[in-house]
């Protein structure tokens, strides 16, 4: 769950992961124009980016109070023992659906712990306290292994092996990773708290990368250079439920809480120069 931040004395709006794959989800089908390669192979690609975090939803619809806010755990504030669950349980569920979409999901697990492959400076290994560290460090096993496993059945089939080619699996992967980080961008803040933002190693081609940048330039409107979409203009939107503080409250009464708050849509729209 994402608790998007907001003004003192205003309601958080809490934000489901599949929400937010969700959007992610709106960008990858629009990606791709004379100057950016569409995702490929599309279904597969599109269906793992859709569920990339679907090993949240059992936790999503039951969460844990935070005790430091009262309000359900953010993200990445959720405790190990949860979030390293979480973080096998999405690509137990993509692999489900396709071995693709399992290795492009363990990928993007294991990465989250590693920097997203060193291109990132958020490792998120180094917050995982020195208790706890033990259930990262075997989460992280097993995914590598889950990689080896799956990379060797893909190799099998003539169809499916020139996907696991080096430069194009890692194109794949940093395809999903601006996907996700630019719906977090959209998701963590509401629009007049978000600026100028850039988006490194979005891929043009397999082997050639470049830097996104996206910028206000009015209400729930943002440019995007160079612009990756196809069209000039993207619209997008992603719901979720204001949340006040209940300290007390338990995975029950947090489940009633959501169930009873009406979704608020939050809209956008991505345009070209």
């Amino acid at each position: 769950m994402i608790l998007q931040s907001a003004r003192e004395g205003v309601a958080r709006l809490a934000i489901r992961m599949d929400e937010h794959t969700g959007l992610a989800g709106q960008f990858a089908r629009a990606f791709g124009n004379d100057r950016f390669a569409a995702v490929e192979p599309r279904e597969v690609m599109l269906y793992m980016i859709e569920h990339h975090d679907s090993g949240w939803r059992d936790f999503d619809q039951a969460p844990l109070t935070d005790p430091a806010s009262g309000l359900p755990y953010n993200l990445v504030d959720t405790p190990a023992e949860q979030i390293t669950r979480t973080s096998t349980a999405s690509p137990d569920f993509n692999e489900r659906h396709h071995p693709y979409a399992g290795l492009l999901s363990s990928m993007h697990s294991w990465g989250l712990y590693n920097g997203r492959y060193g291109m990132s400076s958020m490792v998120l290994i180094n917050t995982i306290p020195a208790q706890s560290r033990h259930l990262a460090e075997r989460m992280l096993a097993g995914e590598l292994a889950r990689q080896a496993r799956l990379k060797s059945q893909l190799a099998t089939d003539p169809q499916t092996a020139p996907w696991i080619e080096p430069a194009h699996l890692m194109q794949n992967y940093k395809q999903l990773q601006f996907f996700d980080t630019l719906a977090l961008y959209f998701n963590r803040s509401p629009h007049g708290a978000r600026s100028e933002a850039r988006f490194e190693h979005v891929p043009l081609s397999a082997t050639e990368d470049c830097t996104v940048t996206v910028t206000p330039i009015g209400p729930d409107c943002y440019r995007v250079d160079p612009y990756p979409f196809a069209g000039t203009r993207l619209e997008c939107s992603f719901t979720g439920q204001r949340l006040e503080p209940q300290p007390d409250a338990g995975p029950q009464q947090w489940s009633e809480r959501l169930q009873a708050q009406p979704a608020e849509v939050q809209r956008f729209t991505l345009v070209a120069i």
